[in-house]
């Protein structure tokens, strides 16, 4: 038969023992104390004891020893209940109850239209150039001087020296073939699933039980902002990401934001997902697109 106790009950028990046991000193040692005061010089003048081991103690009344055998097996009773307690003591992990999210994942979401800055206006046209009027009456006399190249009998003609042609520098080596980004895609045959829900073969309800452990591992990490909770900002955020072939989780970022620190949250804890189990296209594993509403709201 299985015992299962709460921490609450446990805590309650140890603590009605130290109170049983603070409070049977009490009373045992008030006991003794009046018995001591009480006079018994005279109540054992003329008392012989047969043996010198009953009459160790000059007042049996005050013998504390006498209880030893009482105060051992309370003890021992004590132990054994708090050690049956604390072996029955169960912890149950914390289920988050995510049936009402379900829905959210198959909804379409509506992706917002990045803003881009609107282009500078044109520079303004450049002013027209100046033109300056040179007058007609400014002659320009021009000097040439010739040299003198006739050639005679004695000239010396001293033939140039051969220029010698250098030879090409080789060509530059041909730039690497460029790796083509394998094809990312959206819907295939069989969708990446959360792990966890491995061994259920009917697709439906495999696809079921790993969204609701995808929305319960993202609720159950998740951080409510500060300053969200603050000024009562609530709403959905969207998570686009990859789900490479090993189950990685790659290129994440945030598609849709509500502002006050929500989207780099929920951006945290998507990046903090354990591998998937990745999607098939024709039997073989494929990159797939993946986008996950988050959905924040006070309580």
């Amino acid at each position: 038969m299985d015992f299962e106790v709460t921490g609450s009950l446990v805590v309650f028990a140890l603590l009605a023992v130290i109170v049983f046991t603070v409070a049977m000193i009490i009373i045992v040692r008030t006991v003794y104390t009046r018995r001591s005061n009480s006079d018994l010089t005279s109540k054992h003048a003329g008392t012989n004891f047969p043996s010198p081991l009953e009459g160790r103690n000059k007042y049996p009344e005050v013998d504390t020893f006498s209880l030893s055998g009482t105060f051992l097996n309370y003890g021992l009773l004590a132990a054994i209940v708090l050690m049956i307690l604390a072996f029955s003591w169960t912890q149950y992990e914390k289920v988050i109850d995510v049936s009402g999210l379900l829905g959210t994942l198959d909804e379409e979401i509506e992706m917002e239209t990045p803003r881009t800055a609107e282009p500078p206006p044109p520079p303004p046209p450049p002013p027209p150039p100046v033109i300056q009027e040179v007058p007609n009456d400014v002659s320009v006399e021009e000097t040439v001087t010739f040299k003198d190249q006739s050639i005679e009998e004695k000239t010396e003609i001293v033939a140039p020296e051969p220029v010698k042609e250098k030879a090409p520098p080789p060509p530059p080596p041909p730039p690497p073939p460029k790796q083509e980004e394998e094809e990312i895609f959206k819907v295939v045959e069989d969708q990446p699933t959360f792990p966890g829900c491995e061994n259920i073969s009917d697709k439906a309800e495999k696809k079921r039980c790993a969204d609701e452990k995808m929305l319960q591992f993202i609720y159950g990490n998740i951080k409510y902002p500060a300053i969200a909770r603050e000024n009562g900002v609530e709403g959905m955020v969207v998570i686009k990401f990859v789900v490479e072939k090993d189950g990685s989780i790659t290129a994440a970022e945030v598609v849709r934001d509500i502002g006050a620190g929500c989207g780099a949250e929920a951006l945290r804890v998507v990046n903090m997902m354990p591998k998937w189990e990745p999607g098939k296209q024709r039997g073989r594993a494929v990159r797939v697109q993946f986008n996950l509403p988050v959905k924040f709201k006070l309580e």
